[in-house]
């Protein structure tokens, strides 16, 4: 017994540490900003998120575009193009008691999390991406920024400024929060400035969102700390249609037992530590963001195996009436 509550001592105090990364961001004179780039004015264009990354260098931090080859081996194989950068996108509405929401989803895809001992990437894997949610009220002003590795990990949920007070989980405090060792702003202001725009700080390697503020898009296409990088603005559905060879192919398995997960996404460290913890072999592997009548593989974002169904970020008003928010 004794020898069972050291292994699990352990086992959380491995996951913790890779969990939490507070390590140095490497010195750039320029760091890179990821911003969209469409030819239509819409509310998906006005409000696309801007990604500001950082240690460009390595080709793992640069947004890239899921692709697919055949290998040596002449297998079909999935990666992640770190030389053409794409956005993808998605419009949904949901909605409550309390009335109608727009929630436009935005996502993107790196092409690994390197394996590291020292620090411990415990999400160590490929093709791994971070999804952006903005909920929009029926005057289309943004209430909302959800945020969540495309495995459902690290999720955060932001208020913005124009979110009712009384909308606020009961036990919300004006603080940081704190998501496995990250910080996030408790609220996002909108009303302040001209051209607002979010900004999603990336932090390399694991890429974790590390940061969210409001910035102004035409002073920052001004300063010279920063380059922009354009990337296309595509429609969440490319992803089940990547070309290949004059036909498609999809970025999601479609049958078996890894149906819905990214292909090649699968995370040996977090299968190791995790899977029993959640019930769930394939925990931590990337997945789709879509209908589970589909896929059948809910986009849960609590690791308790009871809360599966409540915390699917899919189905959005059951997954905020689940964390406490009053939409």
């Amino acid at each position: 017994m004794k020898n069972l509550v050291k292994l699990s001592i352990i086992v959380l105090a491995v996951i913790a540490s890779g969990c939490a990364h507070h390590w140095s961001l490497p010195p750039e004179e320029v760091h890179t900003i990821y911003a969209a780039n469409s030819e239509e004015a819409s509310l998906l264009s006005k409000y696309a998120p801007l990604f500001l990354t950082y240690d460009y260098k390595n080709d793992y931090n640069r947004i890239g575009k899921p692709s697919a080859r055949i290998n040596k081996e002449g297998k079909e194989q999935i990666y992640v193009d770190s030389e053409r950068p794409a956005i993808y996108y998605m419009e949904k509405e949901f909605s409550t008691e309390k009335g109608r929401y727009t929630n436009l989803v935005y996502r993107v895809h790196f092409s690994k999390v390197p394996f590291s001992i020292i620090p411990f990437n415990l999400t160590s894997g490929s093709n791994v991406g971070i999804i952006v949610v903005i909920t929009l009220d029926k005057a289309n002003r943004p209430l909302l920024v959800t945020t969540a590795n495309t495995c459902g990990c690290y999720m955060a949920i932001v208020p913005t400024t124009y979110l009712p007070p009384e909308a606020l989980p009961d036990d919300w405090k004006k603080e940081p929060l704190k998501v496995y060792g990250e910080e996030l702003p408790w609220i996002l202001d909108y009303v302040e400035m001209k051209n607002p725009r979010l900004l999603v700080h990336v932090r390399p390697s694991v890429h974790r969102v590390m940061d969210l503020e409001i910035v102004d898009a035409e002073s920052l296409s001004r300063s010279q700390g920063f380059r922009a990088i354009q990337a296309p603005l595509e429609p969440m559905d490319d992803l089940e249609n990547i070309p290949l060879n004059g036909e498609t192919t999809n970025f999601f398995y479609d049958y078996g037992p890894q149906e819905g997960h990214v292909r090649g996404s699968m995370k040996f460290w977090e299968t190791l530590l995790l899977s029993l913890v959640s019930w769930d072999f394939f925990v931590g592997a990337d997945k789709v963001y879509g209908d589970n009548q589909k896929y059948h593989n809910p986009f849960y974002t609590s690791l308790k195996p009871w809360n599966r169904t409540a915390s699917d970020m899919w189905h959005f008003s059951r997954f905020l009436e689940f964390w406490g928010w009053k939409l």
